[in-house]
């Protein structure tokens, strides 16, 4: 039986989902809408999909669906653009919101200007050593070799700098690091390059997506492993191909604080068969 459900697209640095409420809309099988509206050219078109829902837990729970049909744990550009949705669509008042999402839950602080969200500051949570914690260590790639970090910021990241972010061949050596038998449940990619300014200039590869054009998370896991590694402090501008976003982590709780904008792109009406 077909039914017609409502959508917004949004968009947070270039990252953009399609957004359900599911408060109104349930959507049965979003592993498979997933794939289907993510399509650029048979369906919507987007990085995924994330379903808005309620949590007993929290204001609001969220999951996302990349393009492939994978579930992610989290999503940091997404989880700003929650926040705006849920206030700028009346589903609440409230100018911080807690979100329940499979690594935990999120706070969310909204600020806005003439009663819409601008920005949004996401509270990502303590940071911890990623799968295999890697500090510094070579990862081969196909001919290619690279020395890579591995942080968690909820789910997986390896984050690789290099002084020429230019050159590297990130449709190719993307999918073989993401794939590498080192990480079995696979990975999300970042190469980085420290600018002159000390802003960090960002590529990634997601896991389940390809190439994006942000990653909060992996936003976030760089600005950790830059400070790791010695080469900024504890606060960081990420310069991705979708935007910037400012990445700050504490040192007295040791959270890792995001703020960037969220962006509604359109609403729209799809059919799916349940």
């Amino acid at each position: 039986m077909a039914e017609t459900i409502r959508f917004t697209k949004m968009q947070g640095a270039g990252n953009d989902y399609i957004y359900v409420n599911t408060l109104r809309y349930p959507v049965q099988h979003p592993e498979e809408a997933a794939r289907q509206w993510s399509a650029p050219h048979t369906g919507i078109g987007s990085d995924g999909l994330v379903l808005i829902g309620p949590s007993t837990q929290a204001d609001f729970s969220m999951r996302i669906f990349n393009a492939d049909g994978s579930e992610a744990m989290m999503c940091g550009n997404a989880s700003r653009c929650i926040g705006k949705y849920v206030y700028d669509y009346g589903l609440t008042e409230k100018t911080t919101v807690t979100l329940d999402t499979l690594s935990g839950i999120k706070t969310l602080q909204l600020h806005t200007k003439d009663n819409r969200v601008e920005t949004v500051t996401v509270d990502m949570g303590i940071p911890t050593p990623g799968p295999g914690n890697l500090r510094e260590q070579t990862i081969g790639a196909g001919e290619y070799a690279f020395i890579g970090t591995t942080v968690s910021m909820g789910n997986p990241h390896l984050v690789i700098f290099t002084d020429n972010l230019a050159q590297i061949p990130l449709s190719e050596v993307g999918p073989q690091l993401e794939h590498h038998p080192w990480f079995p449940d696979r990975i999300n990619v970042e190469f980085a390059q420290i600018w002159p300014d000390g802003s960090i200039r960002m590529r990634v590869w997601e896991r389940g997506s390809g190439i994006t054009q942000a990653c909060g998370t992996g936003a976030c896991a760089t600005a950790v492993a830059a400070c790791l590694t010695g080469r900024t402090g504890r606060h960081a501008v990420i310069r991705m191909d979708g935007g910037d976003l400012t990445i700050d982590w504490d040192k007295d709780t040791g959270h890792v604080l995001m703020t960037g904008g969220a962006t509604k792109v359109f609403d729209g009406e799809i059919e799916i068969t349940q």
